[in-house]
């Protein structure tokens, strides 16, 4: 059996030896040329002068081409056709392309692009949320709101209430291998393209647009990135037409890639947030109402900000049943990079706006932080107790080392235990996960233990603090855009029995590539080594949507599977034929085919249906069923299911400085019946270290005139090995998906980021530990400055 085997990476020995391929490492021909933008040096303004004569004057540059100069759209947005290739005339943010360089040498195309002569008349610059909000600045008429109930009645009943304002810093996605593209001119006039993009099917349209040609006559391929995170769903497109439209019009290969600040210059972060909450709760902690306002800074281009910005709603609730809610978003427009999709797309921001929310409550109440939320969980949908009973009952107040008083259960009707299990936009939560997975975790972390520790130990230390933080996730699975849960594959077997193939899914790094390996191999019954996966070619699938949303082994993986089994029920129709006995009795397994009491080889059997003219070739196709999504009331079943996971983070803070260590992370997540538990096991560790990354050291500054300031390895702080947990302990829960996914494995590689969100209130918990009772109110990314800056809060130093 093929799927769920600890398996490595296909790639694993290519990219340790150094010999994996990326589109630097292609072959070129010996004419290609290579391009740079010209980047503005002001935010906001009218170009007033534009002078290219030293830029065409410099040494080993074939061409300089302004907007004026493309030959058809300029345009590279995902959405919205505002987001041109070239600036036309104004532009919008400090690094905004404004002319293409194309030149015989990386280094040539990059030092020429500096040398032009550009004059402008500047205007103000909106550099921040509250600015464009004051100015109405936005990309939508006016705010999004989504609610149920009436939160501000319930919010005005409720015996407690406390309110808060905090900040939700960007990220800037820092794949290893940067953008890059290389496009060849086709005999034809068409275009071949190799591009570092995890939506290979919207460069193939961007490049059709901006060359005047179908879609038929571009081709582009991706064998692998060297990173994604969302950062290559869009922010490819510039790099592949600019590199389409030059060899177009040279007529020799082209090639562009940016360097480290040029991308960090240039390309969208993670949308940065700020947000305001209102919340309502009685004195044993149930919520009974809350009101977000999401400000959202979108950046200059529309890109992807609405979807991302509905996520973020649609996981304000996270693990929570909020009878009374309202979620109101602005979309707001400034003068920054465009923000684009990052790991997660939104839902990290809504998620640890509620985190926040969560956190305060218990803080307020001094309740056990795993207590409350417990509290107010989901129901289960496998038990018929209250939220407060039985699963949120005496185990967990004695494991948790809580004291306060439970409220006694009230009975429930059916349509009220109903209520309770529906998210705000009606969808019902028909696979809740997380009573067991918390109880597992807290055992086996050995939390009311570490807690009463952690408490003894914080009494007897000066300067030190150490603080622990649990955070539960609960992520949807399914692009919201509904006609992107789809995918196609395309499978053959050769009369060696072997075989190849191709999806529509793209390799970054996840390990999708092995595991629709391993869903071909079971199908065959064949081992592993029998299988080959090529690149990601347009040619071969088409229409294919983007590796993004958790989505790839879903939907790829399903579409394998369905082509795999149109082969093999065609090689089992004819064999059972030959031994006049029914298909049914035809077994695939081991490498071999057994058939009527004789037993034959795999490849025996391929060549016997070749030589009998059976087509060993099919392609495959799958689509999400029981989706349904109104974005604009905020209801229907935007999701296929939800996955699970959470985590508890100790941390250890100084007083002094405000520097900090993750001392330990306990996680278990959930991801079905694993395809493959070692690559998912990597991917939640991965997930949780950048999430803590997010939510710790990863800071964007801009200064007053919108430049970045962090735009280098050596300004801007990622995560280095050695800031991971000294004690990193992570587990699958052992479930399976109660929809109908491959294998009934879960998606897992967004969901496990927001478990880095416990290393965010572990610090909150240490810096509370200093202190005279004041909430900490730590803003995001919780920086040591940050961290010291709260301290001087709570000790009343300020």
């Amino acid at each position: 059996m093929s799927v769920a085997k600890p398996l490595p990476h296909d790639a694993a020995k290519l990219h340790v030896t150094g010999a994996a391929r990326y589109v630097d490492d292609i072959p070129t021909p010996r004419d290609c040329l290579h391009l740079a933008f010209g980047l503005s040096t002001v935010a906001h303004g009218d170009i007033t002068a534009l002078d290219l004569d030293p830029v065409r004057a410099a040494p080993d540059v074939v061409a300089v081409l302004e907007a004026c100069d493309l030959p058809f759209a300029n345009d590279v947005s995902p959405s919205a056709h505002d987001e041109p290739l070239l600036a036309t005339g104004s532009v919008h943010y400090l690094g905004q392309p404004l002319f293409l360089v194309v030149a015989t040498s990386h280094r040539a195309a990059r030092v020429a692009a500096r040398l032009a002569q550009v004059a402008y008349a500047e205007k103000p610059a909106l550099l921040t949320v509250e600015a464009a909000l004051a100015a109405n600045s936005r990309f939508e008429d006016g705010p999004r709101i989504w609610s149920r109930g009436d939160a501000d009645m319930a919010l005005a009943k409720a015996p407690r209430r406390l309110t808060g304002t905090f900040d939700i810093g960007g990220q800037e996605h820092f794949y290893l291998e940067g953008q890059a593209a290389l496009a060849l001119p086709q005999e034809d006039g068409g275009m071949h393209v190799h591009s570092s993009t995890q939506h290979p099917t919207e460069i193939q349209h961007k490049v059709a647009e901006a060359i005047g040609l179908p879609m038929h006559s571009v081709r582009v391929k991706t064998r692998r990135m060297g990173g994604g995170f969302g950062g290559k769903e869009s922010q490819g497109n510039a790099l592949a037409v600019a590199c389409a439209v030059a060899a177009g019009l040279t007529g020799r290969a082209c090639k562009m890639r940016y360097d480290r600040d040029d991308d960090m210059v240039i390309t969208g972060k993670r949308h940065a947030f700020s947000v305001t909450y209102d919340v309502g709760f009685d004195d044993s902690g149930r919520v009974m109402a809350v009101d977000f306002t999401h400000l959202v800074n979108c950046g200059w281009a529309m890109d992807l900000s609405l979807p991302v910005a509905d996520r973020a709603m649609l996981h304000s609730d996270n693990a929570y049943w909020l009878e009374h809610f309202r979620v109101t978003s602005h979309r707001l427009k400034t003068n920054l990079q465009s923000a684009t999709a990052y790991r997660g797309f939104g839902g990290p921001q809504g998620m640890l706006a509620i985190e926040r929310v969560m956190d305060h409550v218990a803080h307020d109440l001094g309740l056990d932080p795993v207590i409350l939320r417990r509290r107010n969980y989901y129901l289960d949908p496998d038990s018929g107790a209250d939220m407060e009973t039985e699963k949120a009952g005496a185990a967990s107040d004695s494991m948790e080392g809580g004291s306060a008083p439970r409220p006694a259960a009230s009975p429930r009707s059916i349509s009220e235990k109903m209520k309770g299990r529906l998210t705000p936009y009606g969808m019902e939560v028909r696979d809740f996960e997380l009573n067991g997975i918390t109880e597992r975790l807290l055992t086996s972390a050995d939390y009311g233990r570490r807690r009463a520790e952690i408490a003894d130990w914080n009494a007897g230390q000066s300067h030190l603090r150490r603080g622990l933080g649990f955070s539960p996730v609960k992520f949807g699975i399914s692009f919201t855009l509904t006609h992107l849960n789809q995918a196609g594959a395309l499978v053959h077997v050769y009369q060696d029995g072997s075989i190849h193939l191709n999806h529509g899914g793209t390799e970054m790094g996840q390990g999708l590539f092995q595991k629709v390996a391993q869903v071909a191999a079971h199908r065959f019954g064949v081992p592993l080594d029998a299988i080959k996966i090529t690149a990601t070619d347009t040619g071969k699938v088409p229409n294919t949507s983007a590796t993004a949303a958790s989505s790839g082994s879903d939907l790829n993986g399903m579409a394998v599977k369905a082509a795999c089994d149109s082969i093999r029920d065609r090689m089992a129709a004819h064999l059972a034929a030959e031994h006049q006995v029914s298909a049914a009795t035809v077994v695939f397994e081991g490498g071999h085919v057994q058939v009527a009491g004789e037993e034959m080889s795999f490849a025996e059997a391929a060549m016997r249906c070749y030589t009998a003219r059976v087509s060993l070739s099919a392609t495959g196709f799958y689509k999400t069923p029981s989706l349904e999504w109104d974005r604009i009331k905020g209801e229907g079943r935007p999701f296929f299911y939800f996955a699970y996971g959470a985590a508890l983070s100790e941390v250890v803070v100084d007083r002094l400085t405000g520097e900090y260590r993750i001392l330990r992370a306990d996680i278990l997540h959930d991801a079905g019946a694993s395809l493959n538990p070692a690559l998912d096991i990597g991917q939640v560790e991965g997930g949780y270290v950048q999430g803590a990354g997010w939510l710790t050291t990863e800071e964007l500054v801009w200064d007053d005139r919108g430049r970045l300031r962090t735009h280098a390895p050596s300004t801007y702080k990622i995560p280095a090995a050695s800031d991971a947990p000294e004690v990193f302990n992570v587990a699958l829960w052992d479930g399976q998906n109660r929809e109908d996914t491959i294998y009934r494995s879960k998606a897992v590689g967004e969901p496990p980021f927001m478990l880095g969100i416990s290393a965010y209130l572990g610090l909150s918990d240490a810096v509370a530990a200093f202190g005279d009772g004041r909430y900490p109110a730590l803003d995001a990314p919780a920086t040591p400055e940050e961290v010291w800056r709260a301290i001087t809060r709570v000790t009343g130093a300020v």
